[in-house]
């Protein structure tokens, strides 16, 4: 039942007063036929430009046949005044052009078909410069030209012998005459025709040609044409005529770099479809008048009062007001029932506004006692550190005469430094997140932040019996970074690959500088339980975590990564992870600006070798990792032998030649060579052919070990090392019973 007191109704009765369906039909019908002359006119523009565009390549094609053909031709080389000659007759049957000639390699004019009163100079063209760099046809930018004196272009080819640009020909083309190839296309009056070189300089123009040549295009047309539309657009020319432009190219990139504009004033192409949108404008505007005196006079009564009062209620509802109301009775009709939902809302969003005060209080409190239990964790941690640094010291200075026990306290003293450090992190990492770390920048070589930081993973990569590769390049890689912080990075790093690496598992660490130089990148990868697309995604955010056992034998708070994304952000580098799924490992990948430092010679700190004492063995351990390299030399020294120590195989291999080591203690994944591949050339040194060669590695299975014994070791061990075993090997040797 039609009811005027209802909204729908008011809006019936204000469409049937004011507006008839002609007027939208009117609306659609103008803008239709406007759009449709506009479409009809952008078609045919285009093609035109396309053509004029197609005449001018077709004249700019001639002229390099005519060059790639004069190439050919014996005499050009040959002496200039039968090259004058063979030139001027040329010109002569192409009266397009104003001059051809040949350009020596200084730039020198050699043969032209206009002679000249003095050695004339091109070495500073463009046009010969690329043709000699490009080798190959070049249609130049405008010129005028210091031999003939007129506008032109010149169009240059290499003449090559043997693979080589041995001259340049050049044939120069009046502008004057380029309009010519344009002539058939027909343009209506206040259109104007533009060609233009790659510099935007006017080379041919219609009408009006002689007074534009060599001039800037106007900006307005320079602007739109490096937009290089597909389709015209309209343009306000200098005139002060707007023009719809269309836009070609003069040939592909190998024939010109030209470009051929057409603009057609707008105006006249809308002409038409103005004149009868006007008409039907008039016929708009009557009745949109009485549309808006219905509106006016009815909808305001009906409607807008009790629509504002709604509005002034929603605003002020909007700006905090929970408790303002509309007022309004709740009629049966639809603004009551508006009337209705704004006071609703309002009465709910109060109720949400106490329930969320008391949320915040409790996440205030919640995040108070946050900080009071990281403060009482770092407390309680610090306790048991305190004591052991203090007994690293005292035993250092206990035993400063003793090498071994110094080099012992100071691995302590570093790794309770470094915890200690872990602490404070822990309770400032809401500030370490939120970017706020004050950093001690200096220039480092990440060579030895990866090497303190595979100092402090080592110990959890050997606990659970995995095998860490470093791969390191020879020179350093350089970084501005903070020392501290950069280790922390990478050591996040290497214990998130062994936390989530199974027992024996592999896990890689890499450095290299990228091709191109400017970045230095650092890959950790392992062959662990992967990551699933959508954990790879958030892997970097607070407390974010693989899924793990019940027993907790993976996983940590899930800061490490977090931290570690947040402190090489503010380095100024990126951080990204990568898998091809679940359990199918993963990798992450830091990129830092290089800085360039100055390389450490090879050897420099290399102490000396010492000839052995009666009854000791000279024995050489060779092993990537810092730690596991000195705890291994620490014994053998213990036990009365004397030990040199190298890290990579290259390393390895001069220390050989110098020490002429007894024993050698091999690791098998070495970074720069493997150990198998290692014990193969000792076995070709002469110093090392005889040397009793023993495997130290985390690999047991049986083919890694028959592998090993065919490359030429003599024993081999799985780590950790049998103390026991390797002490019954070296007993029975002696320096004498060692060929």
């Amino acid at each position: 039942m039609f009811r005027l007191n209802s909204l729908r109704g008011r809006l019936i009765l204000l469409v049937g007063l004011a507006i008839t369906p002609m007027a939208a039909m009117t609306v659609m019908t103008g803008v239709r036929e406007r759009e449709h002359a506009i479409e009809v006119a952008r078609e045919n523009l285009q093609r035109v430009a396309n053509l004029a565009a197609a005449n001018e390549a077709q004249s700019i094609e001639g002229a390099r046949q005519i060059l790639r053909d004069l190439s050919s031709v014996p005499d050009v080389l040959a002496d200039p005044d039968d090259c004058s000659v063979l030139l001027s007759d040329i010109l002569a049957k192409n009266t397009d052009y104003v001059n051809f000639g040949l350009i020596r390699m200084n730039g020198d004019v050699t043969c032209s078909a206009v002679s000249s009163s003095s050695v004339v100079n091109l070495a500073d063209r463009p046009h010969f410069r690329r043709a000699v760099t490009e080798r190959r046809f070049i249609a130049g930018n405008y010129v005028f030209g210091r031999v003939i004196g007129r506008h032109t272009i010149n169009l240059t080819y290499p003449v090559i012998k043997r693979g080589e640009v041995v001259a340049v020909l050049f044939a120069a083309l009046d502008l004057a005459e380029l309009d010519k190839f344009v002539l058939d296309v027909q343009l209506s009056p206040g259109s104007v025709l533009w060609t233009t070189d790659a510099n935007g300089t006017i080379i041919s123009r219609r009408p009006d040609s002689a007074e534009w040549l060599g001039r800037k295009a106007p900006a307005a047309l320079l602007a739109a044409l490096a937009t290089r539309p597909k389709t015209p657009v309209v343009v306000a020319d200098a005139d002060g005529v707007e023009r719809l432009y269309a836009f070609a190219r003069v040939g592909s990139h190998e024939v010109s770099d030209y470009t051929v504009m057409i603009g057609i004033p707008h105006e006249e192409i809308v002409a038409a479809a103005t004149r009868d949108q006007l008409i039907a404008s008039v016929g708009l505007v009557a009745t949109v008048t009485l549309a808006l005196l219905a509106a006016w006079f009815g909808g305001d009564i009906l409607i807008v009062r009790r629509v504002q009062s709604l509005a002034r209620t929603a605003n002020r509802i909007a700006t905090g007001s929970l408790d303002t109301r509309t007022g309004m009775p709740y009629e049966n009709e639809e603004i009551s029932d508006l009337a209705r939902s704004l006071d609703e809302m309002a009465q709910a969003l109060q109720k949400k506004e106490l329930e969320r005060d008391a949320a915040a209080a409790s996440l205030q409190a919640a995040d108070r006692r946050k900080d009071e239990f990281l403060a009482m964790l770092a407390h309680e941690l610090r306790n048991p550190l305190a004591p052991i640094s203090s007994g690293a010291q005292v035993l250092k200075l206990a035993h400063a005469d003793n090498p071994s026990v110094t080099r012992t306290a100071e691995i302590i003293v570093r790794q309770v430094a470094h915890m200690t450090r872990l602490i404070d992190d822990l309770l400032d990492v809401s500030r370490v997140t939120r970017g706020l770390v004050k950093l001690n920048r200096q220039l480092l070589d990440l060579r030895t932040v990866v090497e303190d930081a595979v100092e402090q993973a080592y110990p959890l990569l050997k606990a659970r019996r995995q095998q860490l590769q470093i791969d390191l390049p020879h020179t350093p890689v350089g970084v501005s970074a903070d020392h501290k912080r950069m280790v922390q990075v990478v050591a996040n790093l290497l214990n998130n690959a062994a936390k989530y690496t199974q027992e024996y598992g592999h896990v890689r660490i890499a450095l290299a500088r990228v091709e191109g130089g400017n970045l230095a990148r650092l890959t950790v990868a392992d062959d662990g339980i992967g990551m699933a697309p959508e954990l790879v995604t958030r892997v970097f955010d607070l407390f974010t975590q693989a899924e793990r056992t019940s027993d907790r034998s993976q996983g940590g708070l899930g800061l490490g990564l977090a931290l570690a994304r947040t402190l090489v952000l503010l380095h100024g580098g990126t951080v990204r992870a990568e898998s091809p799924g679940p359990e199918r490992g993963s990798m992450f990948t830091v990129e830092l600006p290089y800085e360039e430092v100055l390389q450490t010679p090879a050897g420099a700190n290399a102490s000396a070798p010492q000839g052995a004492r009666p009854g000791r063995l000279r024995c050489l351990v060779v092993d990537d990792n810092v730690d596991a390299a000195q705890t291994l030399a620490l014994f053998l020294e213990a036990a009365g032998h004397e030990v040199s120590v190298a890290y990579r195989a290259s390393e390895a291999l001069d220390l050989a030649a110098k020490t002429t080591p007894h024993v050698c203690f091999l690791d098998i994944g070495l970074p720069d060579i493997d150990g198998n591949e290692l014990a193969t050339r000792l076995r070709q040194q002469p110093a090392t052919a005889n040397a009793l060669l023993i495997a130290v590695t985390g690999y047991g299975r049986k083919e890694d070990q028959e592998r090993a014994l065919a490359a030429g070791f003599d024993q081999y061990f799985v780590k950790p090392l049998d103390t026991a075993k390797l002490v019954a090997v070296l007993g029975v040797l002696t320096p004498e019973a060692v060929p």
